[in-house]
């Protein structure tokens, strides 16, 4: 069964082959939205058009389902989501959008780089 650990959390869970990351997330008390998100109104309950719920993979990407059309969308389409994604392309991700097949390691609510190297280019 794959481990997905917490990094910020410090909590190492598991869960079966192909399991939402959200779903695992919500069902294990893992707070993933930030701020006003984590009220009931101001997220998208899992169909990744708010991202607000995005996570950055830090090991075992090679672990999770690949970025779908809706979910690269989802992110650009969102200005928060898409100032994330920079220097992150591959990392970033939607838990809403993210199924498990092994163990990886996740860092929830990550910070916005505004001022990063990679911000203009």
């Amino acid at each position: 069964m794959p481990t997905i650990n917490f990094v910020k959390e410090k909590r190492k869970i598991e869960c079966a082959p192909g399991e939402n990351l959200r779903a695992v997330a919500m069902r294990e008390g893992i707070n993933l939205y930030p701020g006003f998100h984590q009220h009931f109104l101001a997220n998208c309950h899992g169909l990744g058009l708010c991202a607000s719920c995005r996570v950055h993979i830090k090991k075992g990407l090679e672990n999770v389902s690949r970025q779908s059309l809706r979910e690269k969308v989802g992110m650009l389409a969102n200005p928060e989501g898409f100032i994330a994604r920079l220097g992150n392309e591959q990392q970033c991700r939607l838990a809403c959008q993210t199924q498990v097949n092994g163990d990886i390691e996740v860092e929830t609510q990550p910070e916005l780089n505004l001022y990063g190297e990679r911000f203009w280019g």
